[in-house]
């Protein structure tokens, strides 16, 4: 019996492949008792071809962070070589399938909650948005994901993100837990030694009107020099790219826009992998032709690693007459108190979560980021 389901299932996958020969109508087709959409196969879209490079933009910075946290920076990949398990395992965490963590699926489906239709293009703040609230569900990475919000950076919110209780650590006793707070933590009163979360830092953008201003442009390279980058998303409208450097003016960066063929795990739960990395040297542009709204990527594993991007930013970014942004110490008085992210109380795994789009109300919606002065 099992032979033969999976025989229909893999009729009806053969079926939507070739849905293009078929005419552009909205009349329905049945197939084995269901109706179905021509224009979508009755699964919604088999492909994201026109409107995921920023989604893949998305998964490129946060397969580096990944990287970053399991494997360290200096790990580089080398074709045909065995590879650590851990790799193998943030492999699984992009896999396009639907109860993958970070998948394609999965990120789209956030997306409703960001006021984004699945196949509606993302800008660089909403694939911010999603990620943070997708890192929720992540138990394996424990990942605390700080997005900025009107171009500040607050340093005492990161802290009380970030400085956690280690899991050894009964945190049912509630005067415990909310005795420990950064402020403590900073001057050394707390009974309890707090761990570091690993930090995923983004930061949105918006470095002019309908071009980039130059004054922007070496705060912006300098951006690239600090060890803890992640390089940052952007592009052009439309047509985004996963920036990871530059040379003299010109910004270094990977495109999405090929489109590769569903992989999916082995029968030894190996992934095969030759086509999560480039297919082709990575291009250039200049930097003034970038679209003036971008998200910068940051990645501290260790709290050392932050103070040391503060130290950077305080130095590098904060010295210009008209800054790209601000870092302050503590959060606003006249911002709505912050309270670090949390895991909505559900029965179901992340994917089945999301999976409602009526339970996305459960999530606030974040507002987009303010333009700056020019």
């Amino acid at each position: 019996m099992e032979s033969v389901l999976s025989k229909c299932e893999n009729q009806i996958t053969i079926f939507t492949d070739y849905l293009e020969e078929f005419p552009d109508t909205d009349e329905l087709v049945w197939i084995l008792g269901k109706q179905h959409l021509l224009k979508t196969g009755g699964t919604g879209p088999s492909s994201d071809a026109g409107w995921g490079c920023m989604l893949r933009c998305g998964q490129m910075m946060l397969a580096q962070a990944l990287i970053c946290r399991h494997l360290g920076r200096d790990w580089n990949w080398e074709k045909q070589k065995e590879q650590p398990k851990e790799y193998q395992r943030i492999l699984q965490c992009f896999l396009d399938r639907k109860d993958c963590c970070y998948s394609i699926h999965q990120m789209a489906q956030m997306g409703v909650g960001e006021g984004k239709s699945i196949g509606e293009w993302f800008g660089p703040n909403t694939v911010a948005q999603v990620l943070k609230k997708l890192a929720l569900f992540d138990e394996w990475n424990s990942l605390a994901v700080y997005v900025s919000m009107d171009n500040t950076v607050v340093i005492e919110d990161i802290k009380k993100m970030c400085c956690v209780l280690p899991l050894s650590v009964d945190i049912a006793d509630e005067r415990i837990s909310d005795s420990l707070t950064a402020s403590n933590h900073s001057k050394g009163t707390s009974a309890f030694s707090l761990t570091w979360k690993p930090l995923l830092l983004i930061v949105p953008l918006r470095l002019g009107i309908n071009q980039i201003n130059p004054v922007y442009v070496d705060a912006f390279k300098e951006c690239f020099k600090m060890p803890q980058s992640l390089g940052a998303l952007g592009g052009k409208p439309n047509n985004a790219y996963y920036f990871i450097g530059f040379l003299g003016d010109e910004l270094i960066f990977l495109d999405p826009h090929t489109t590769q063929t569903f992989v999916d795990t082995e029968e030894n739960g190996m992934v095969d992998d030759q086509t999560f990395h480039c297919q082709q040297p990575p291009q250039r542009m200049n930097i003034l032709n970038l679209d003036p709204s971008v998200a910068l990527g940051f990645f501290c594993k260790e709290e050392k690693d932050f103070d040391n991007w503060c130290s950077l930013v305080q130095k590098e970014i904060l010295n210009e007459n008209l800054r790209m942004f601000e870092l302050v110490q503590k959060h606003p008085s006249h911002w709505p108190p912050f309270v670090p992210p949390a895991k909505p109380e559900v029965t179901t795994t992340g994917a089945e979560f999301i999976d409602s789009t009526e339970q996305l109300e459960d999530f606030d919606l974040e507002e987009d980021f303010e333009i700056l002065s020019v």
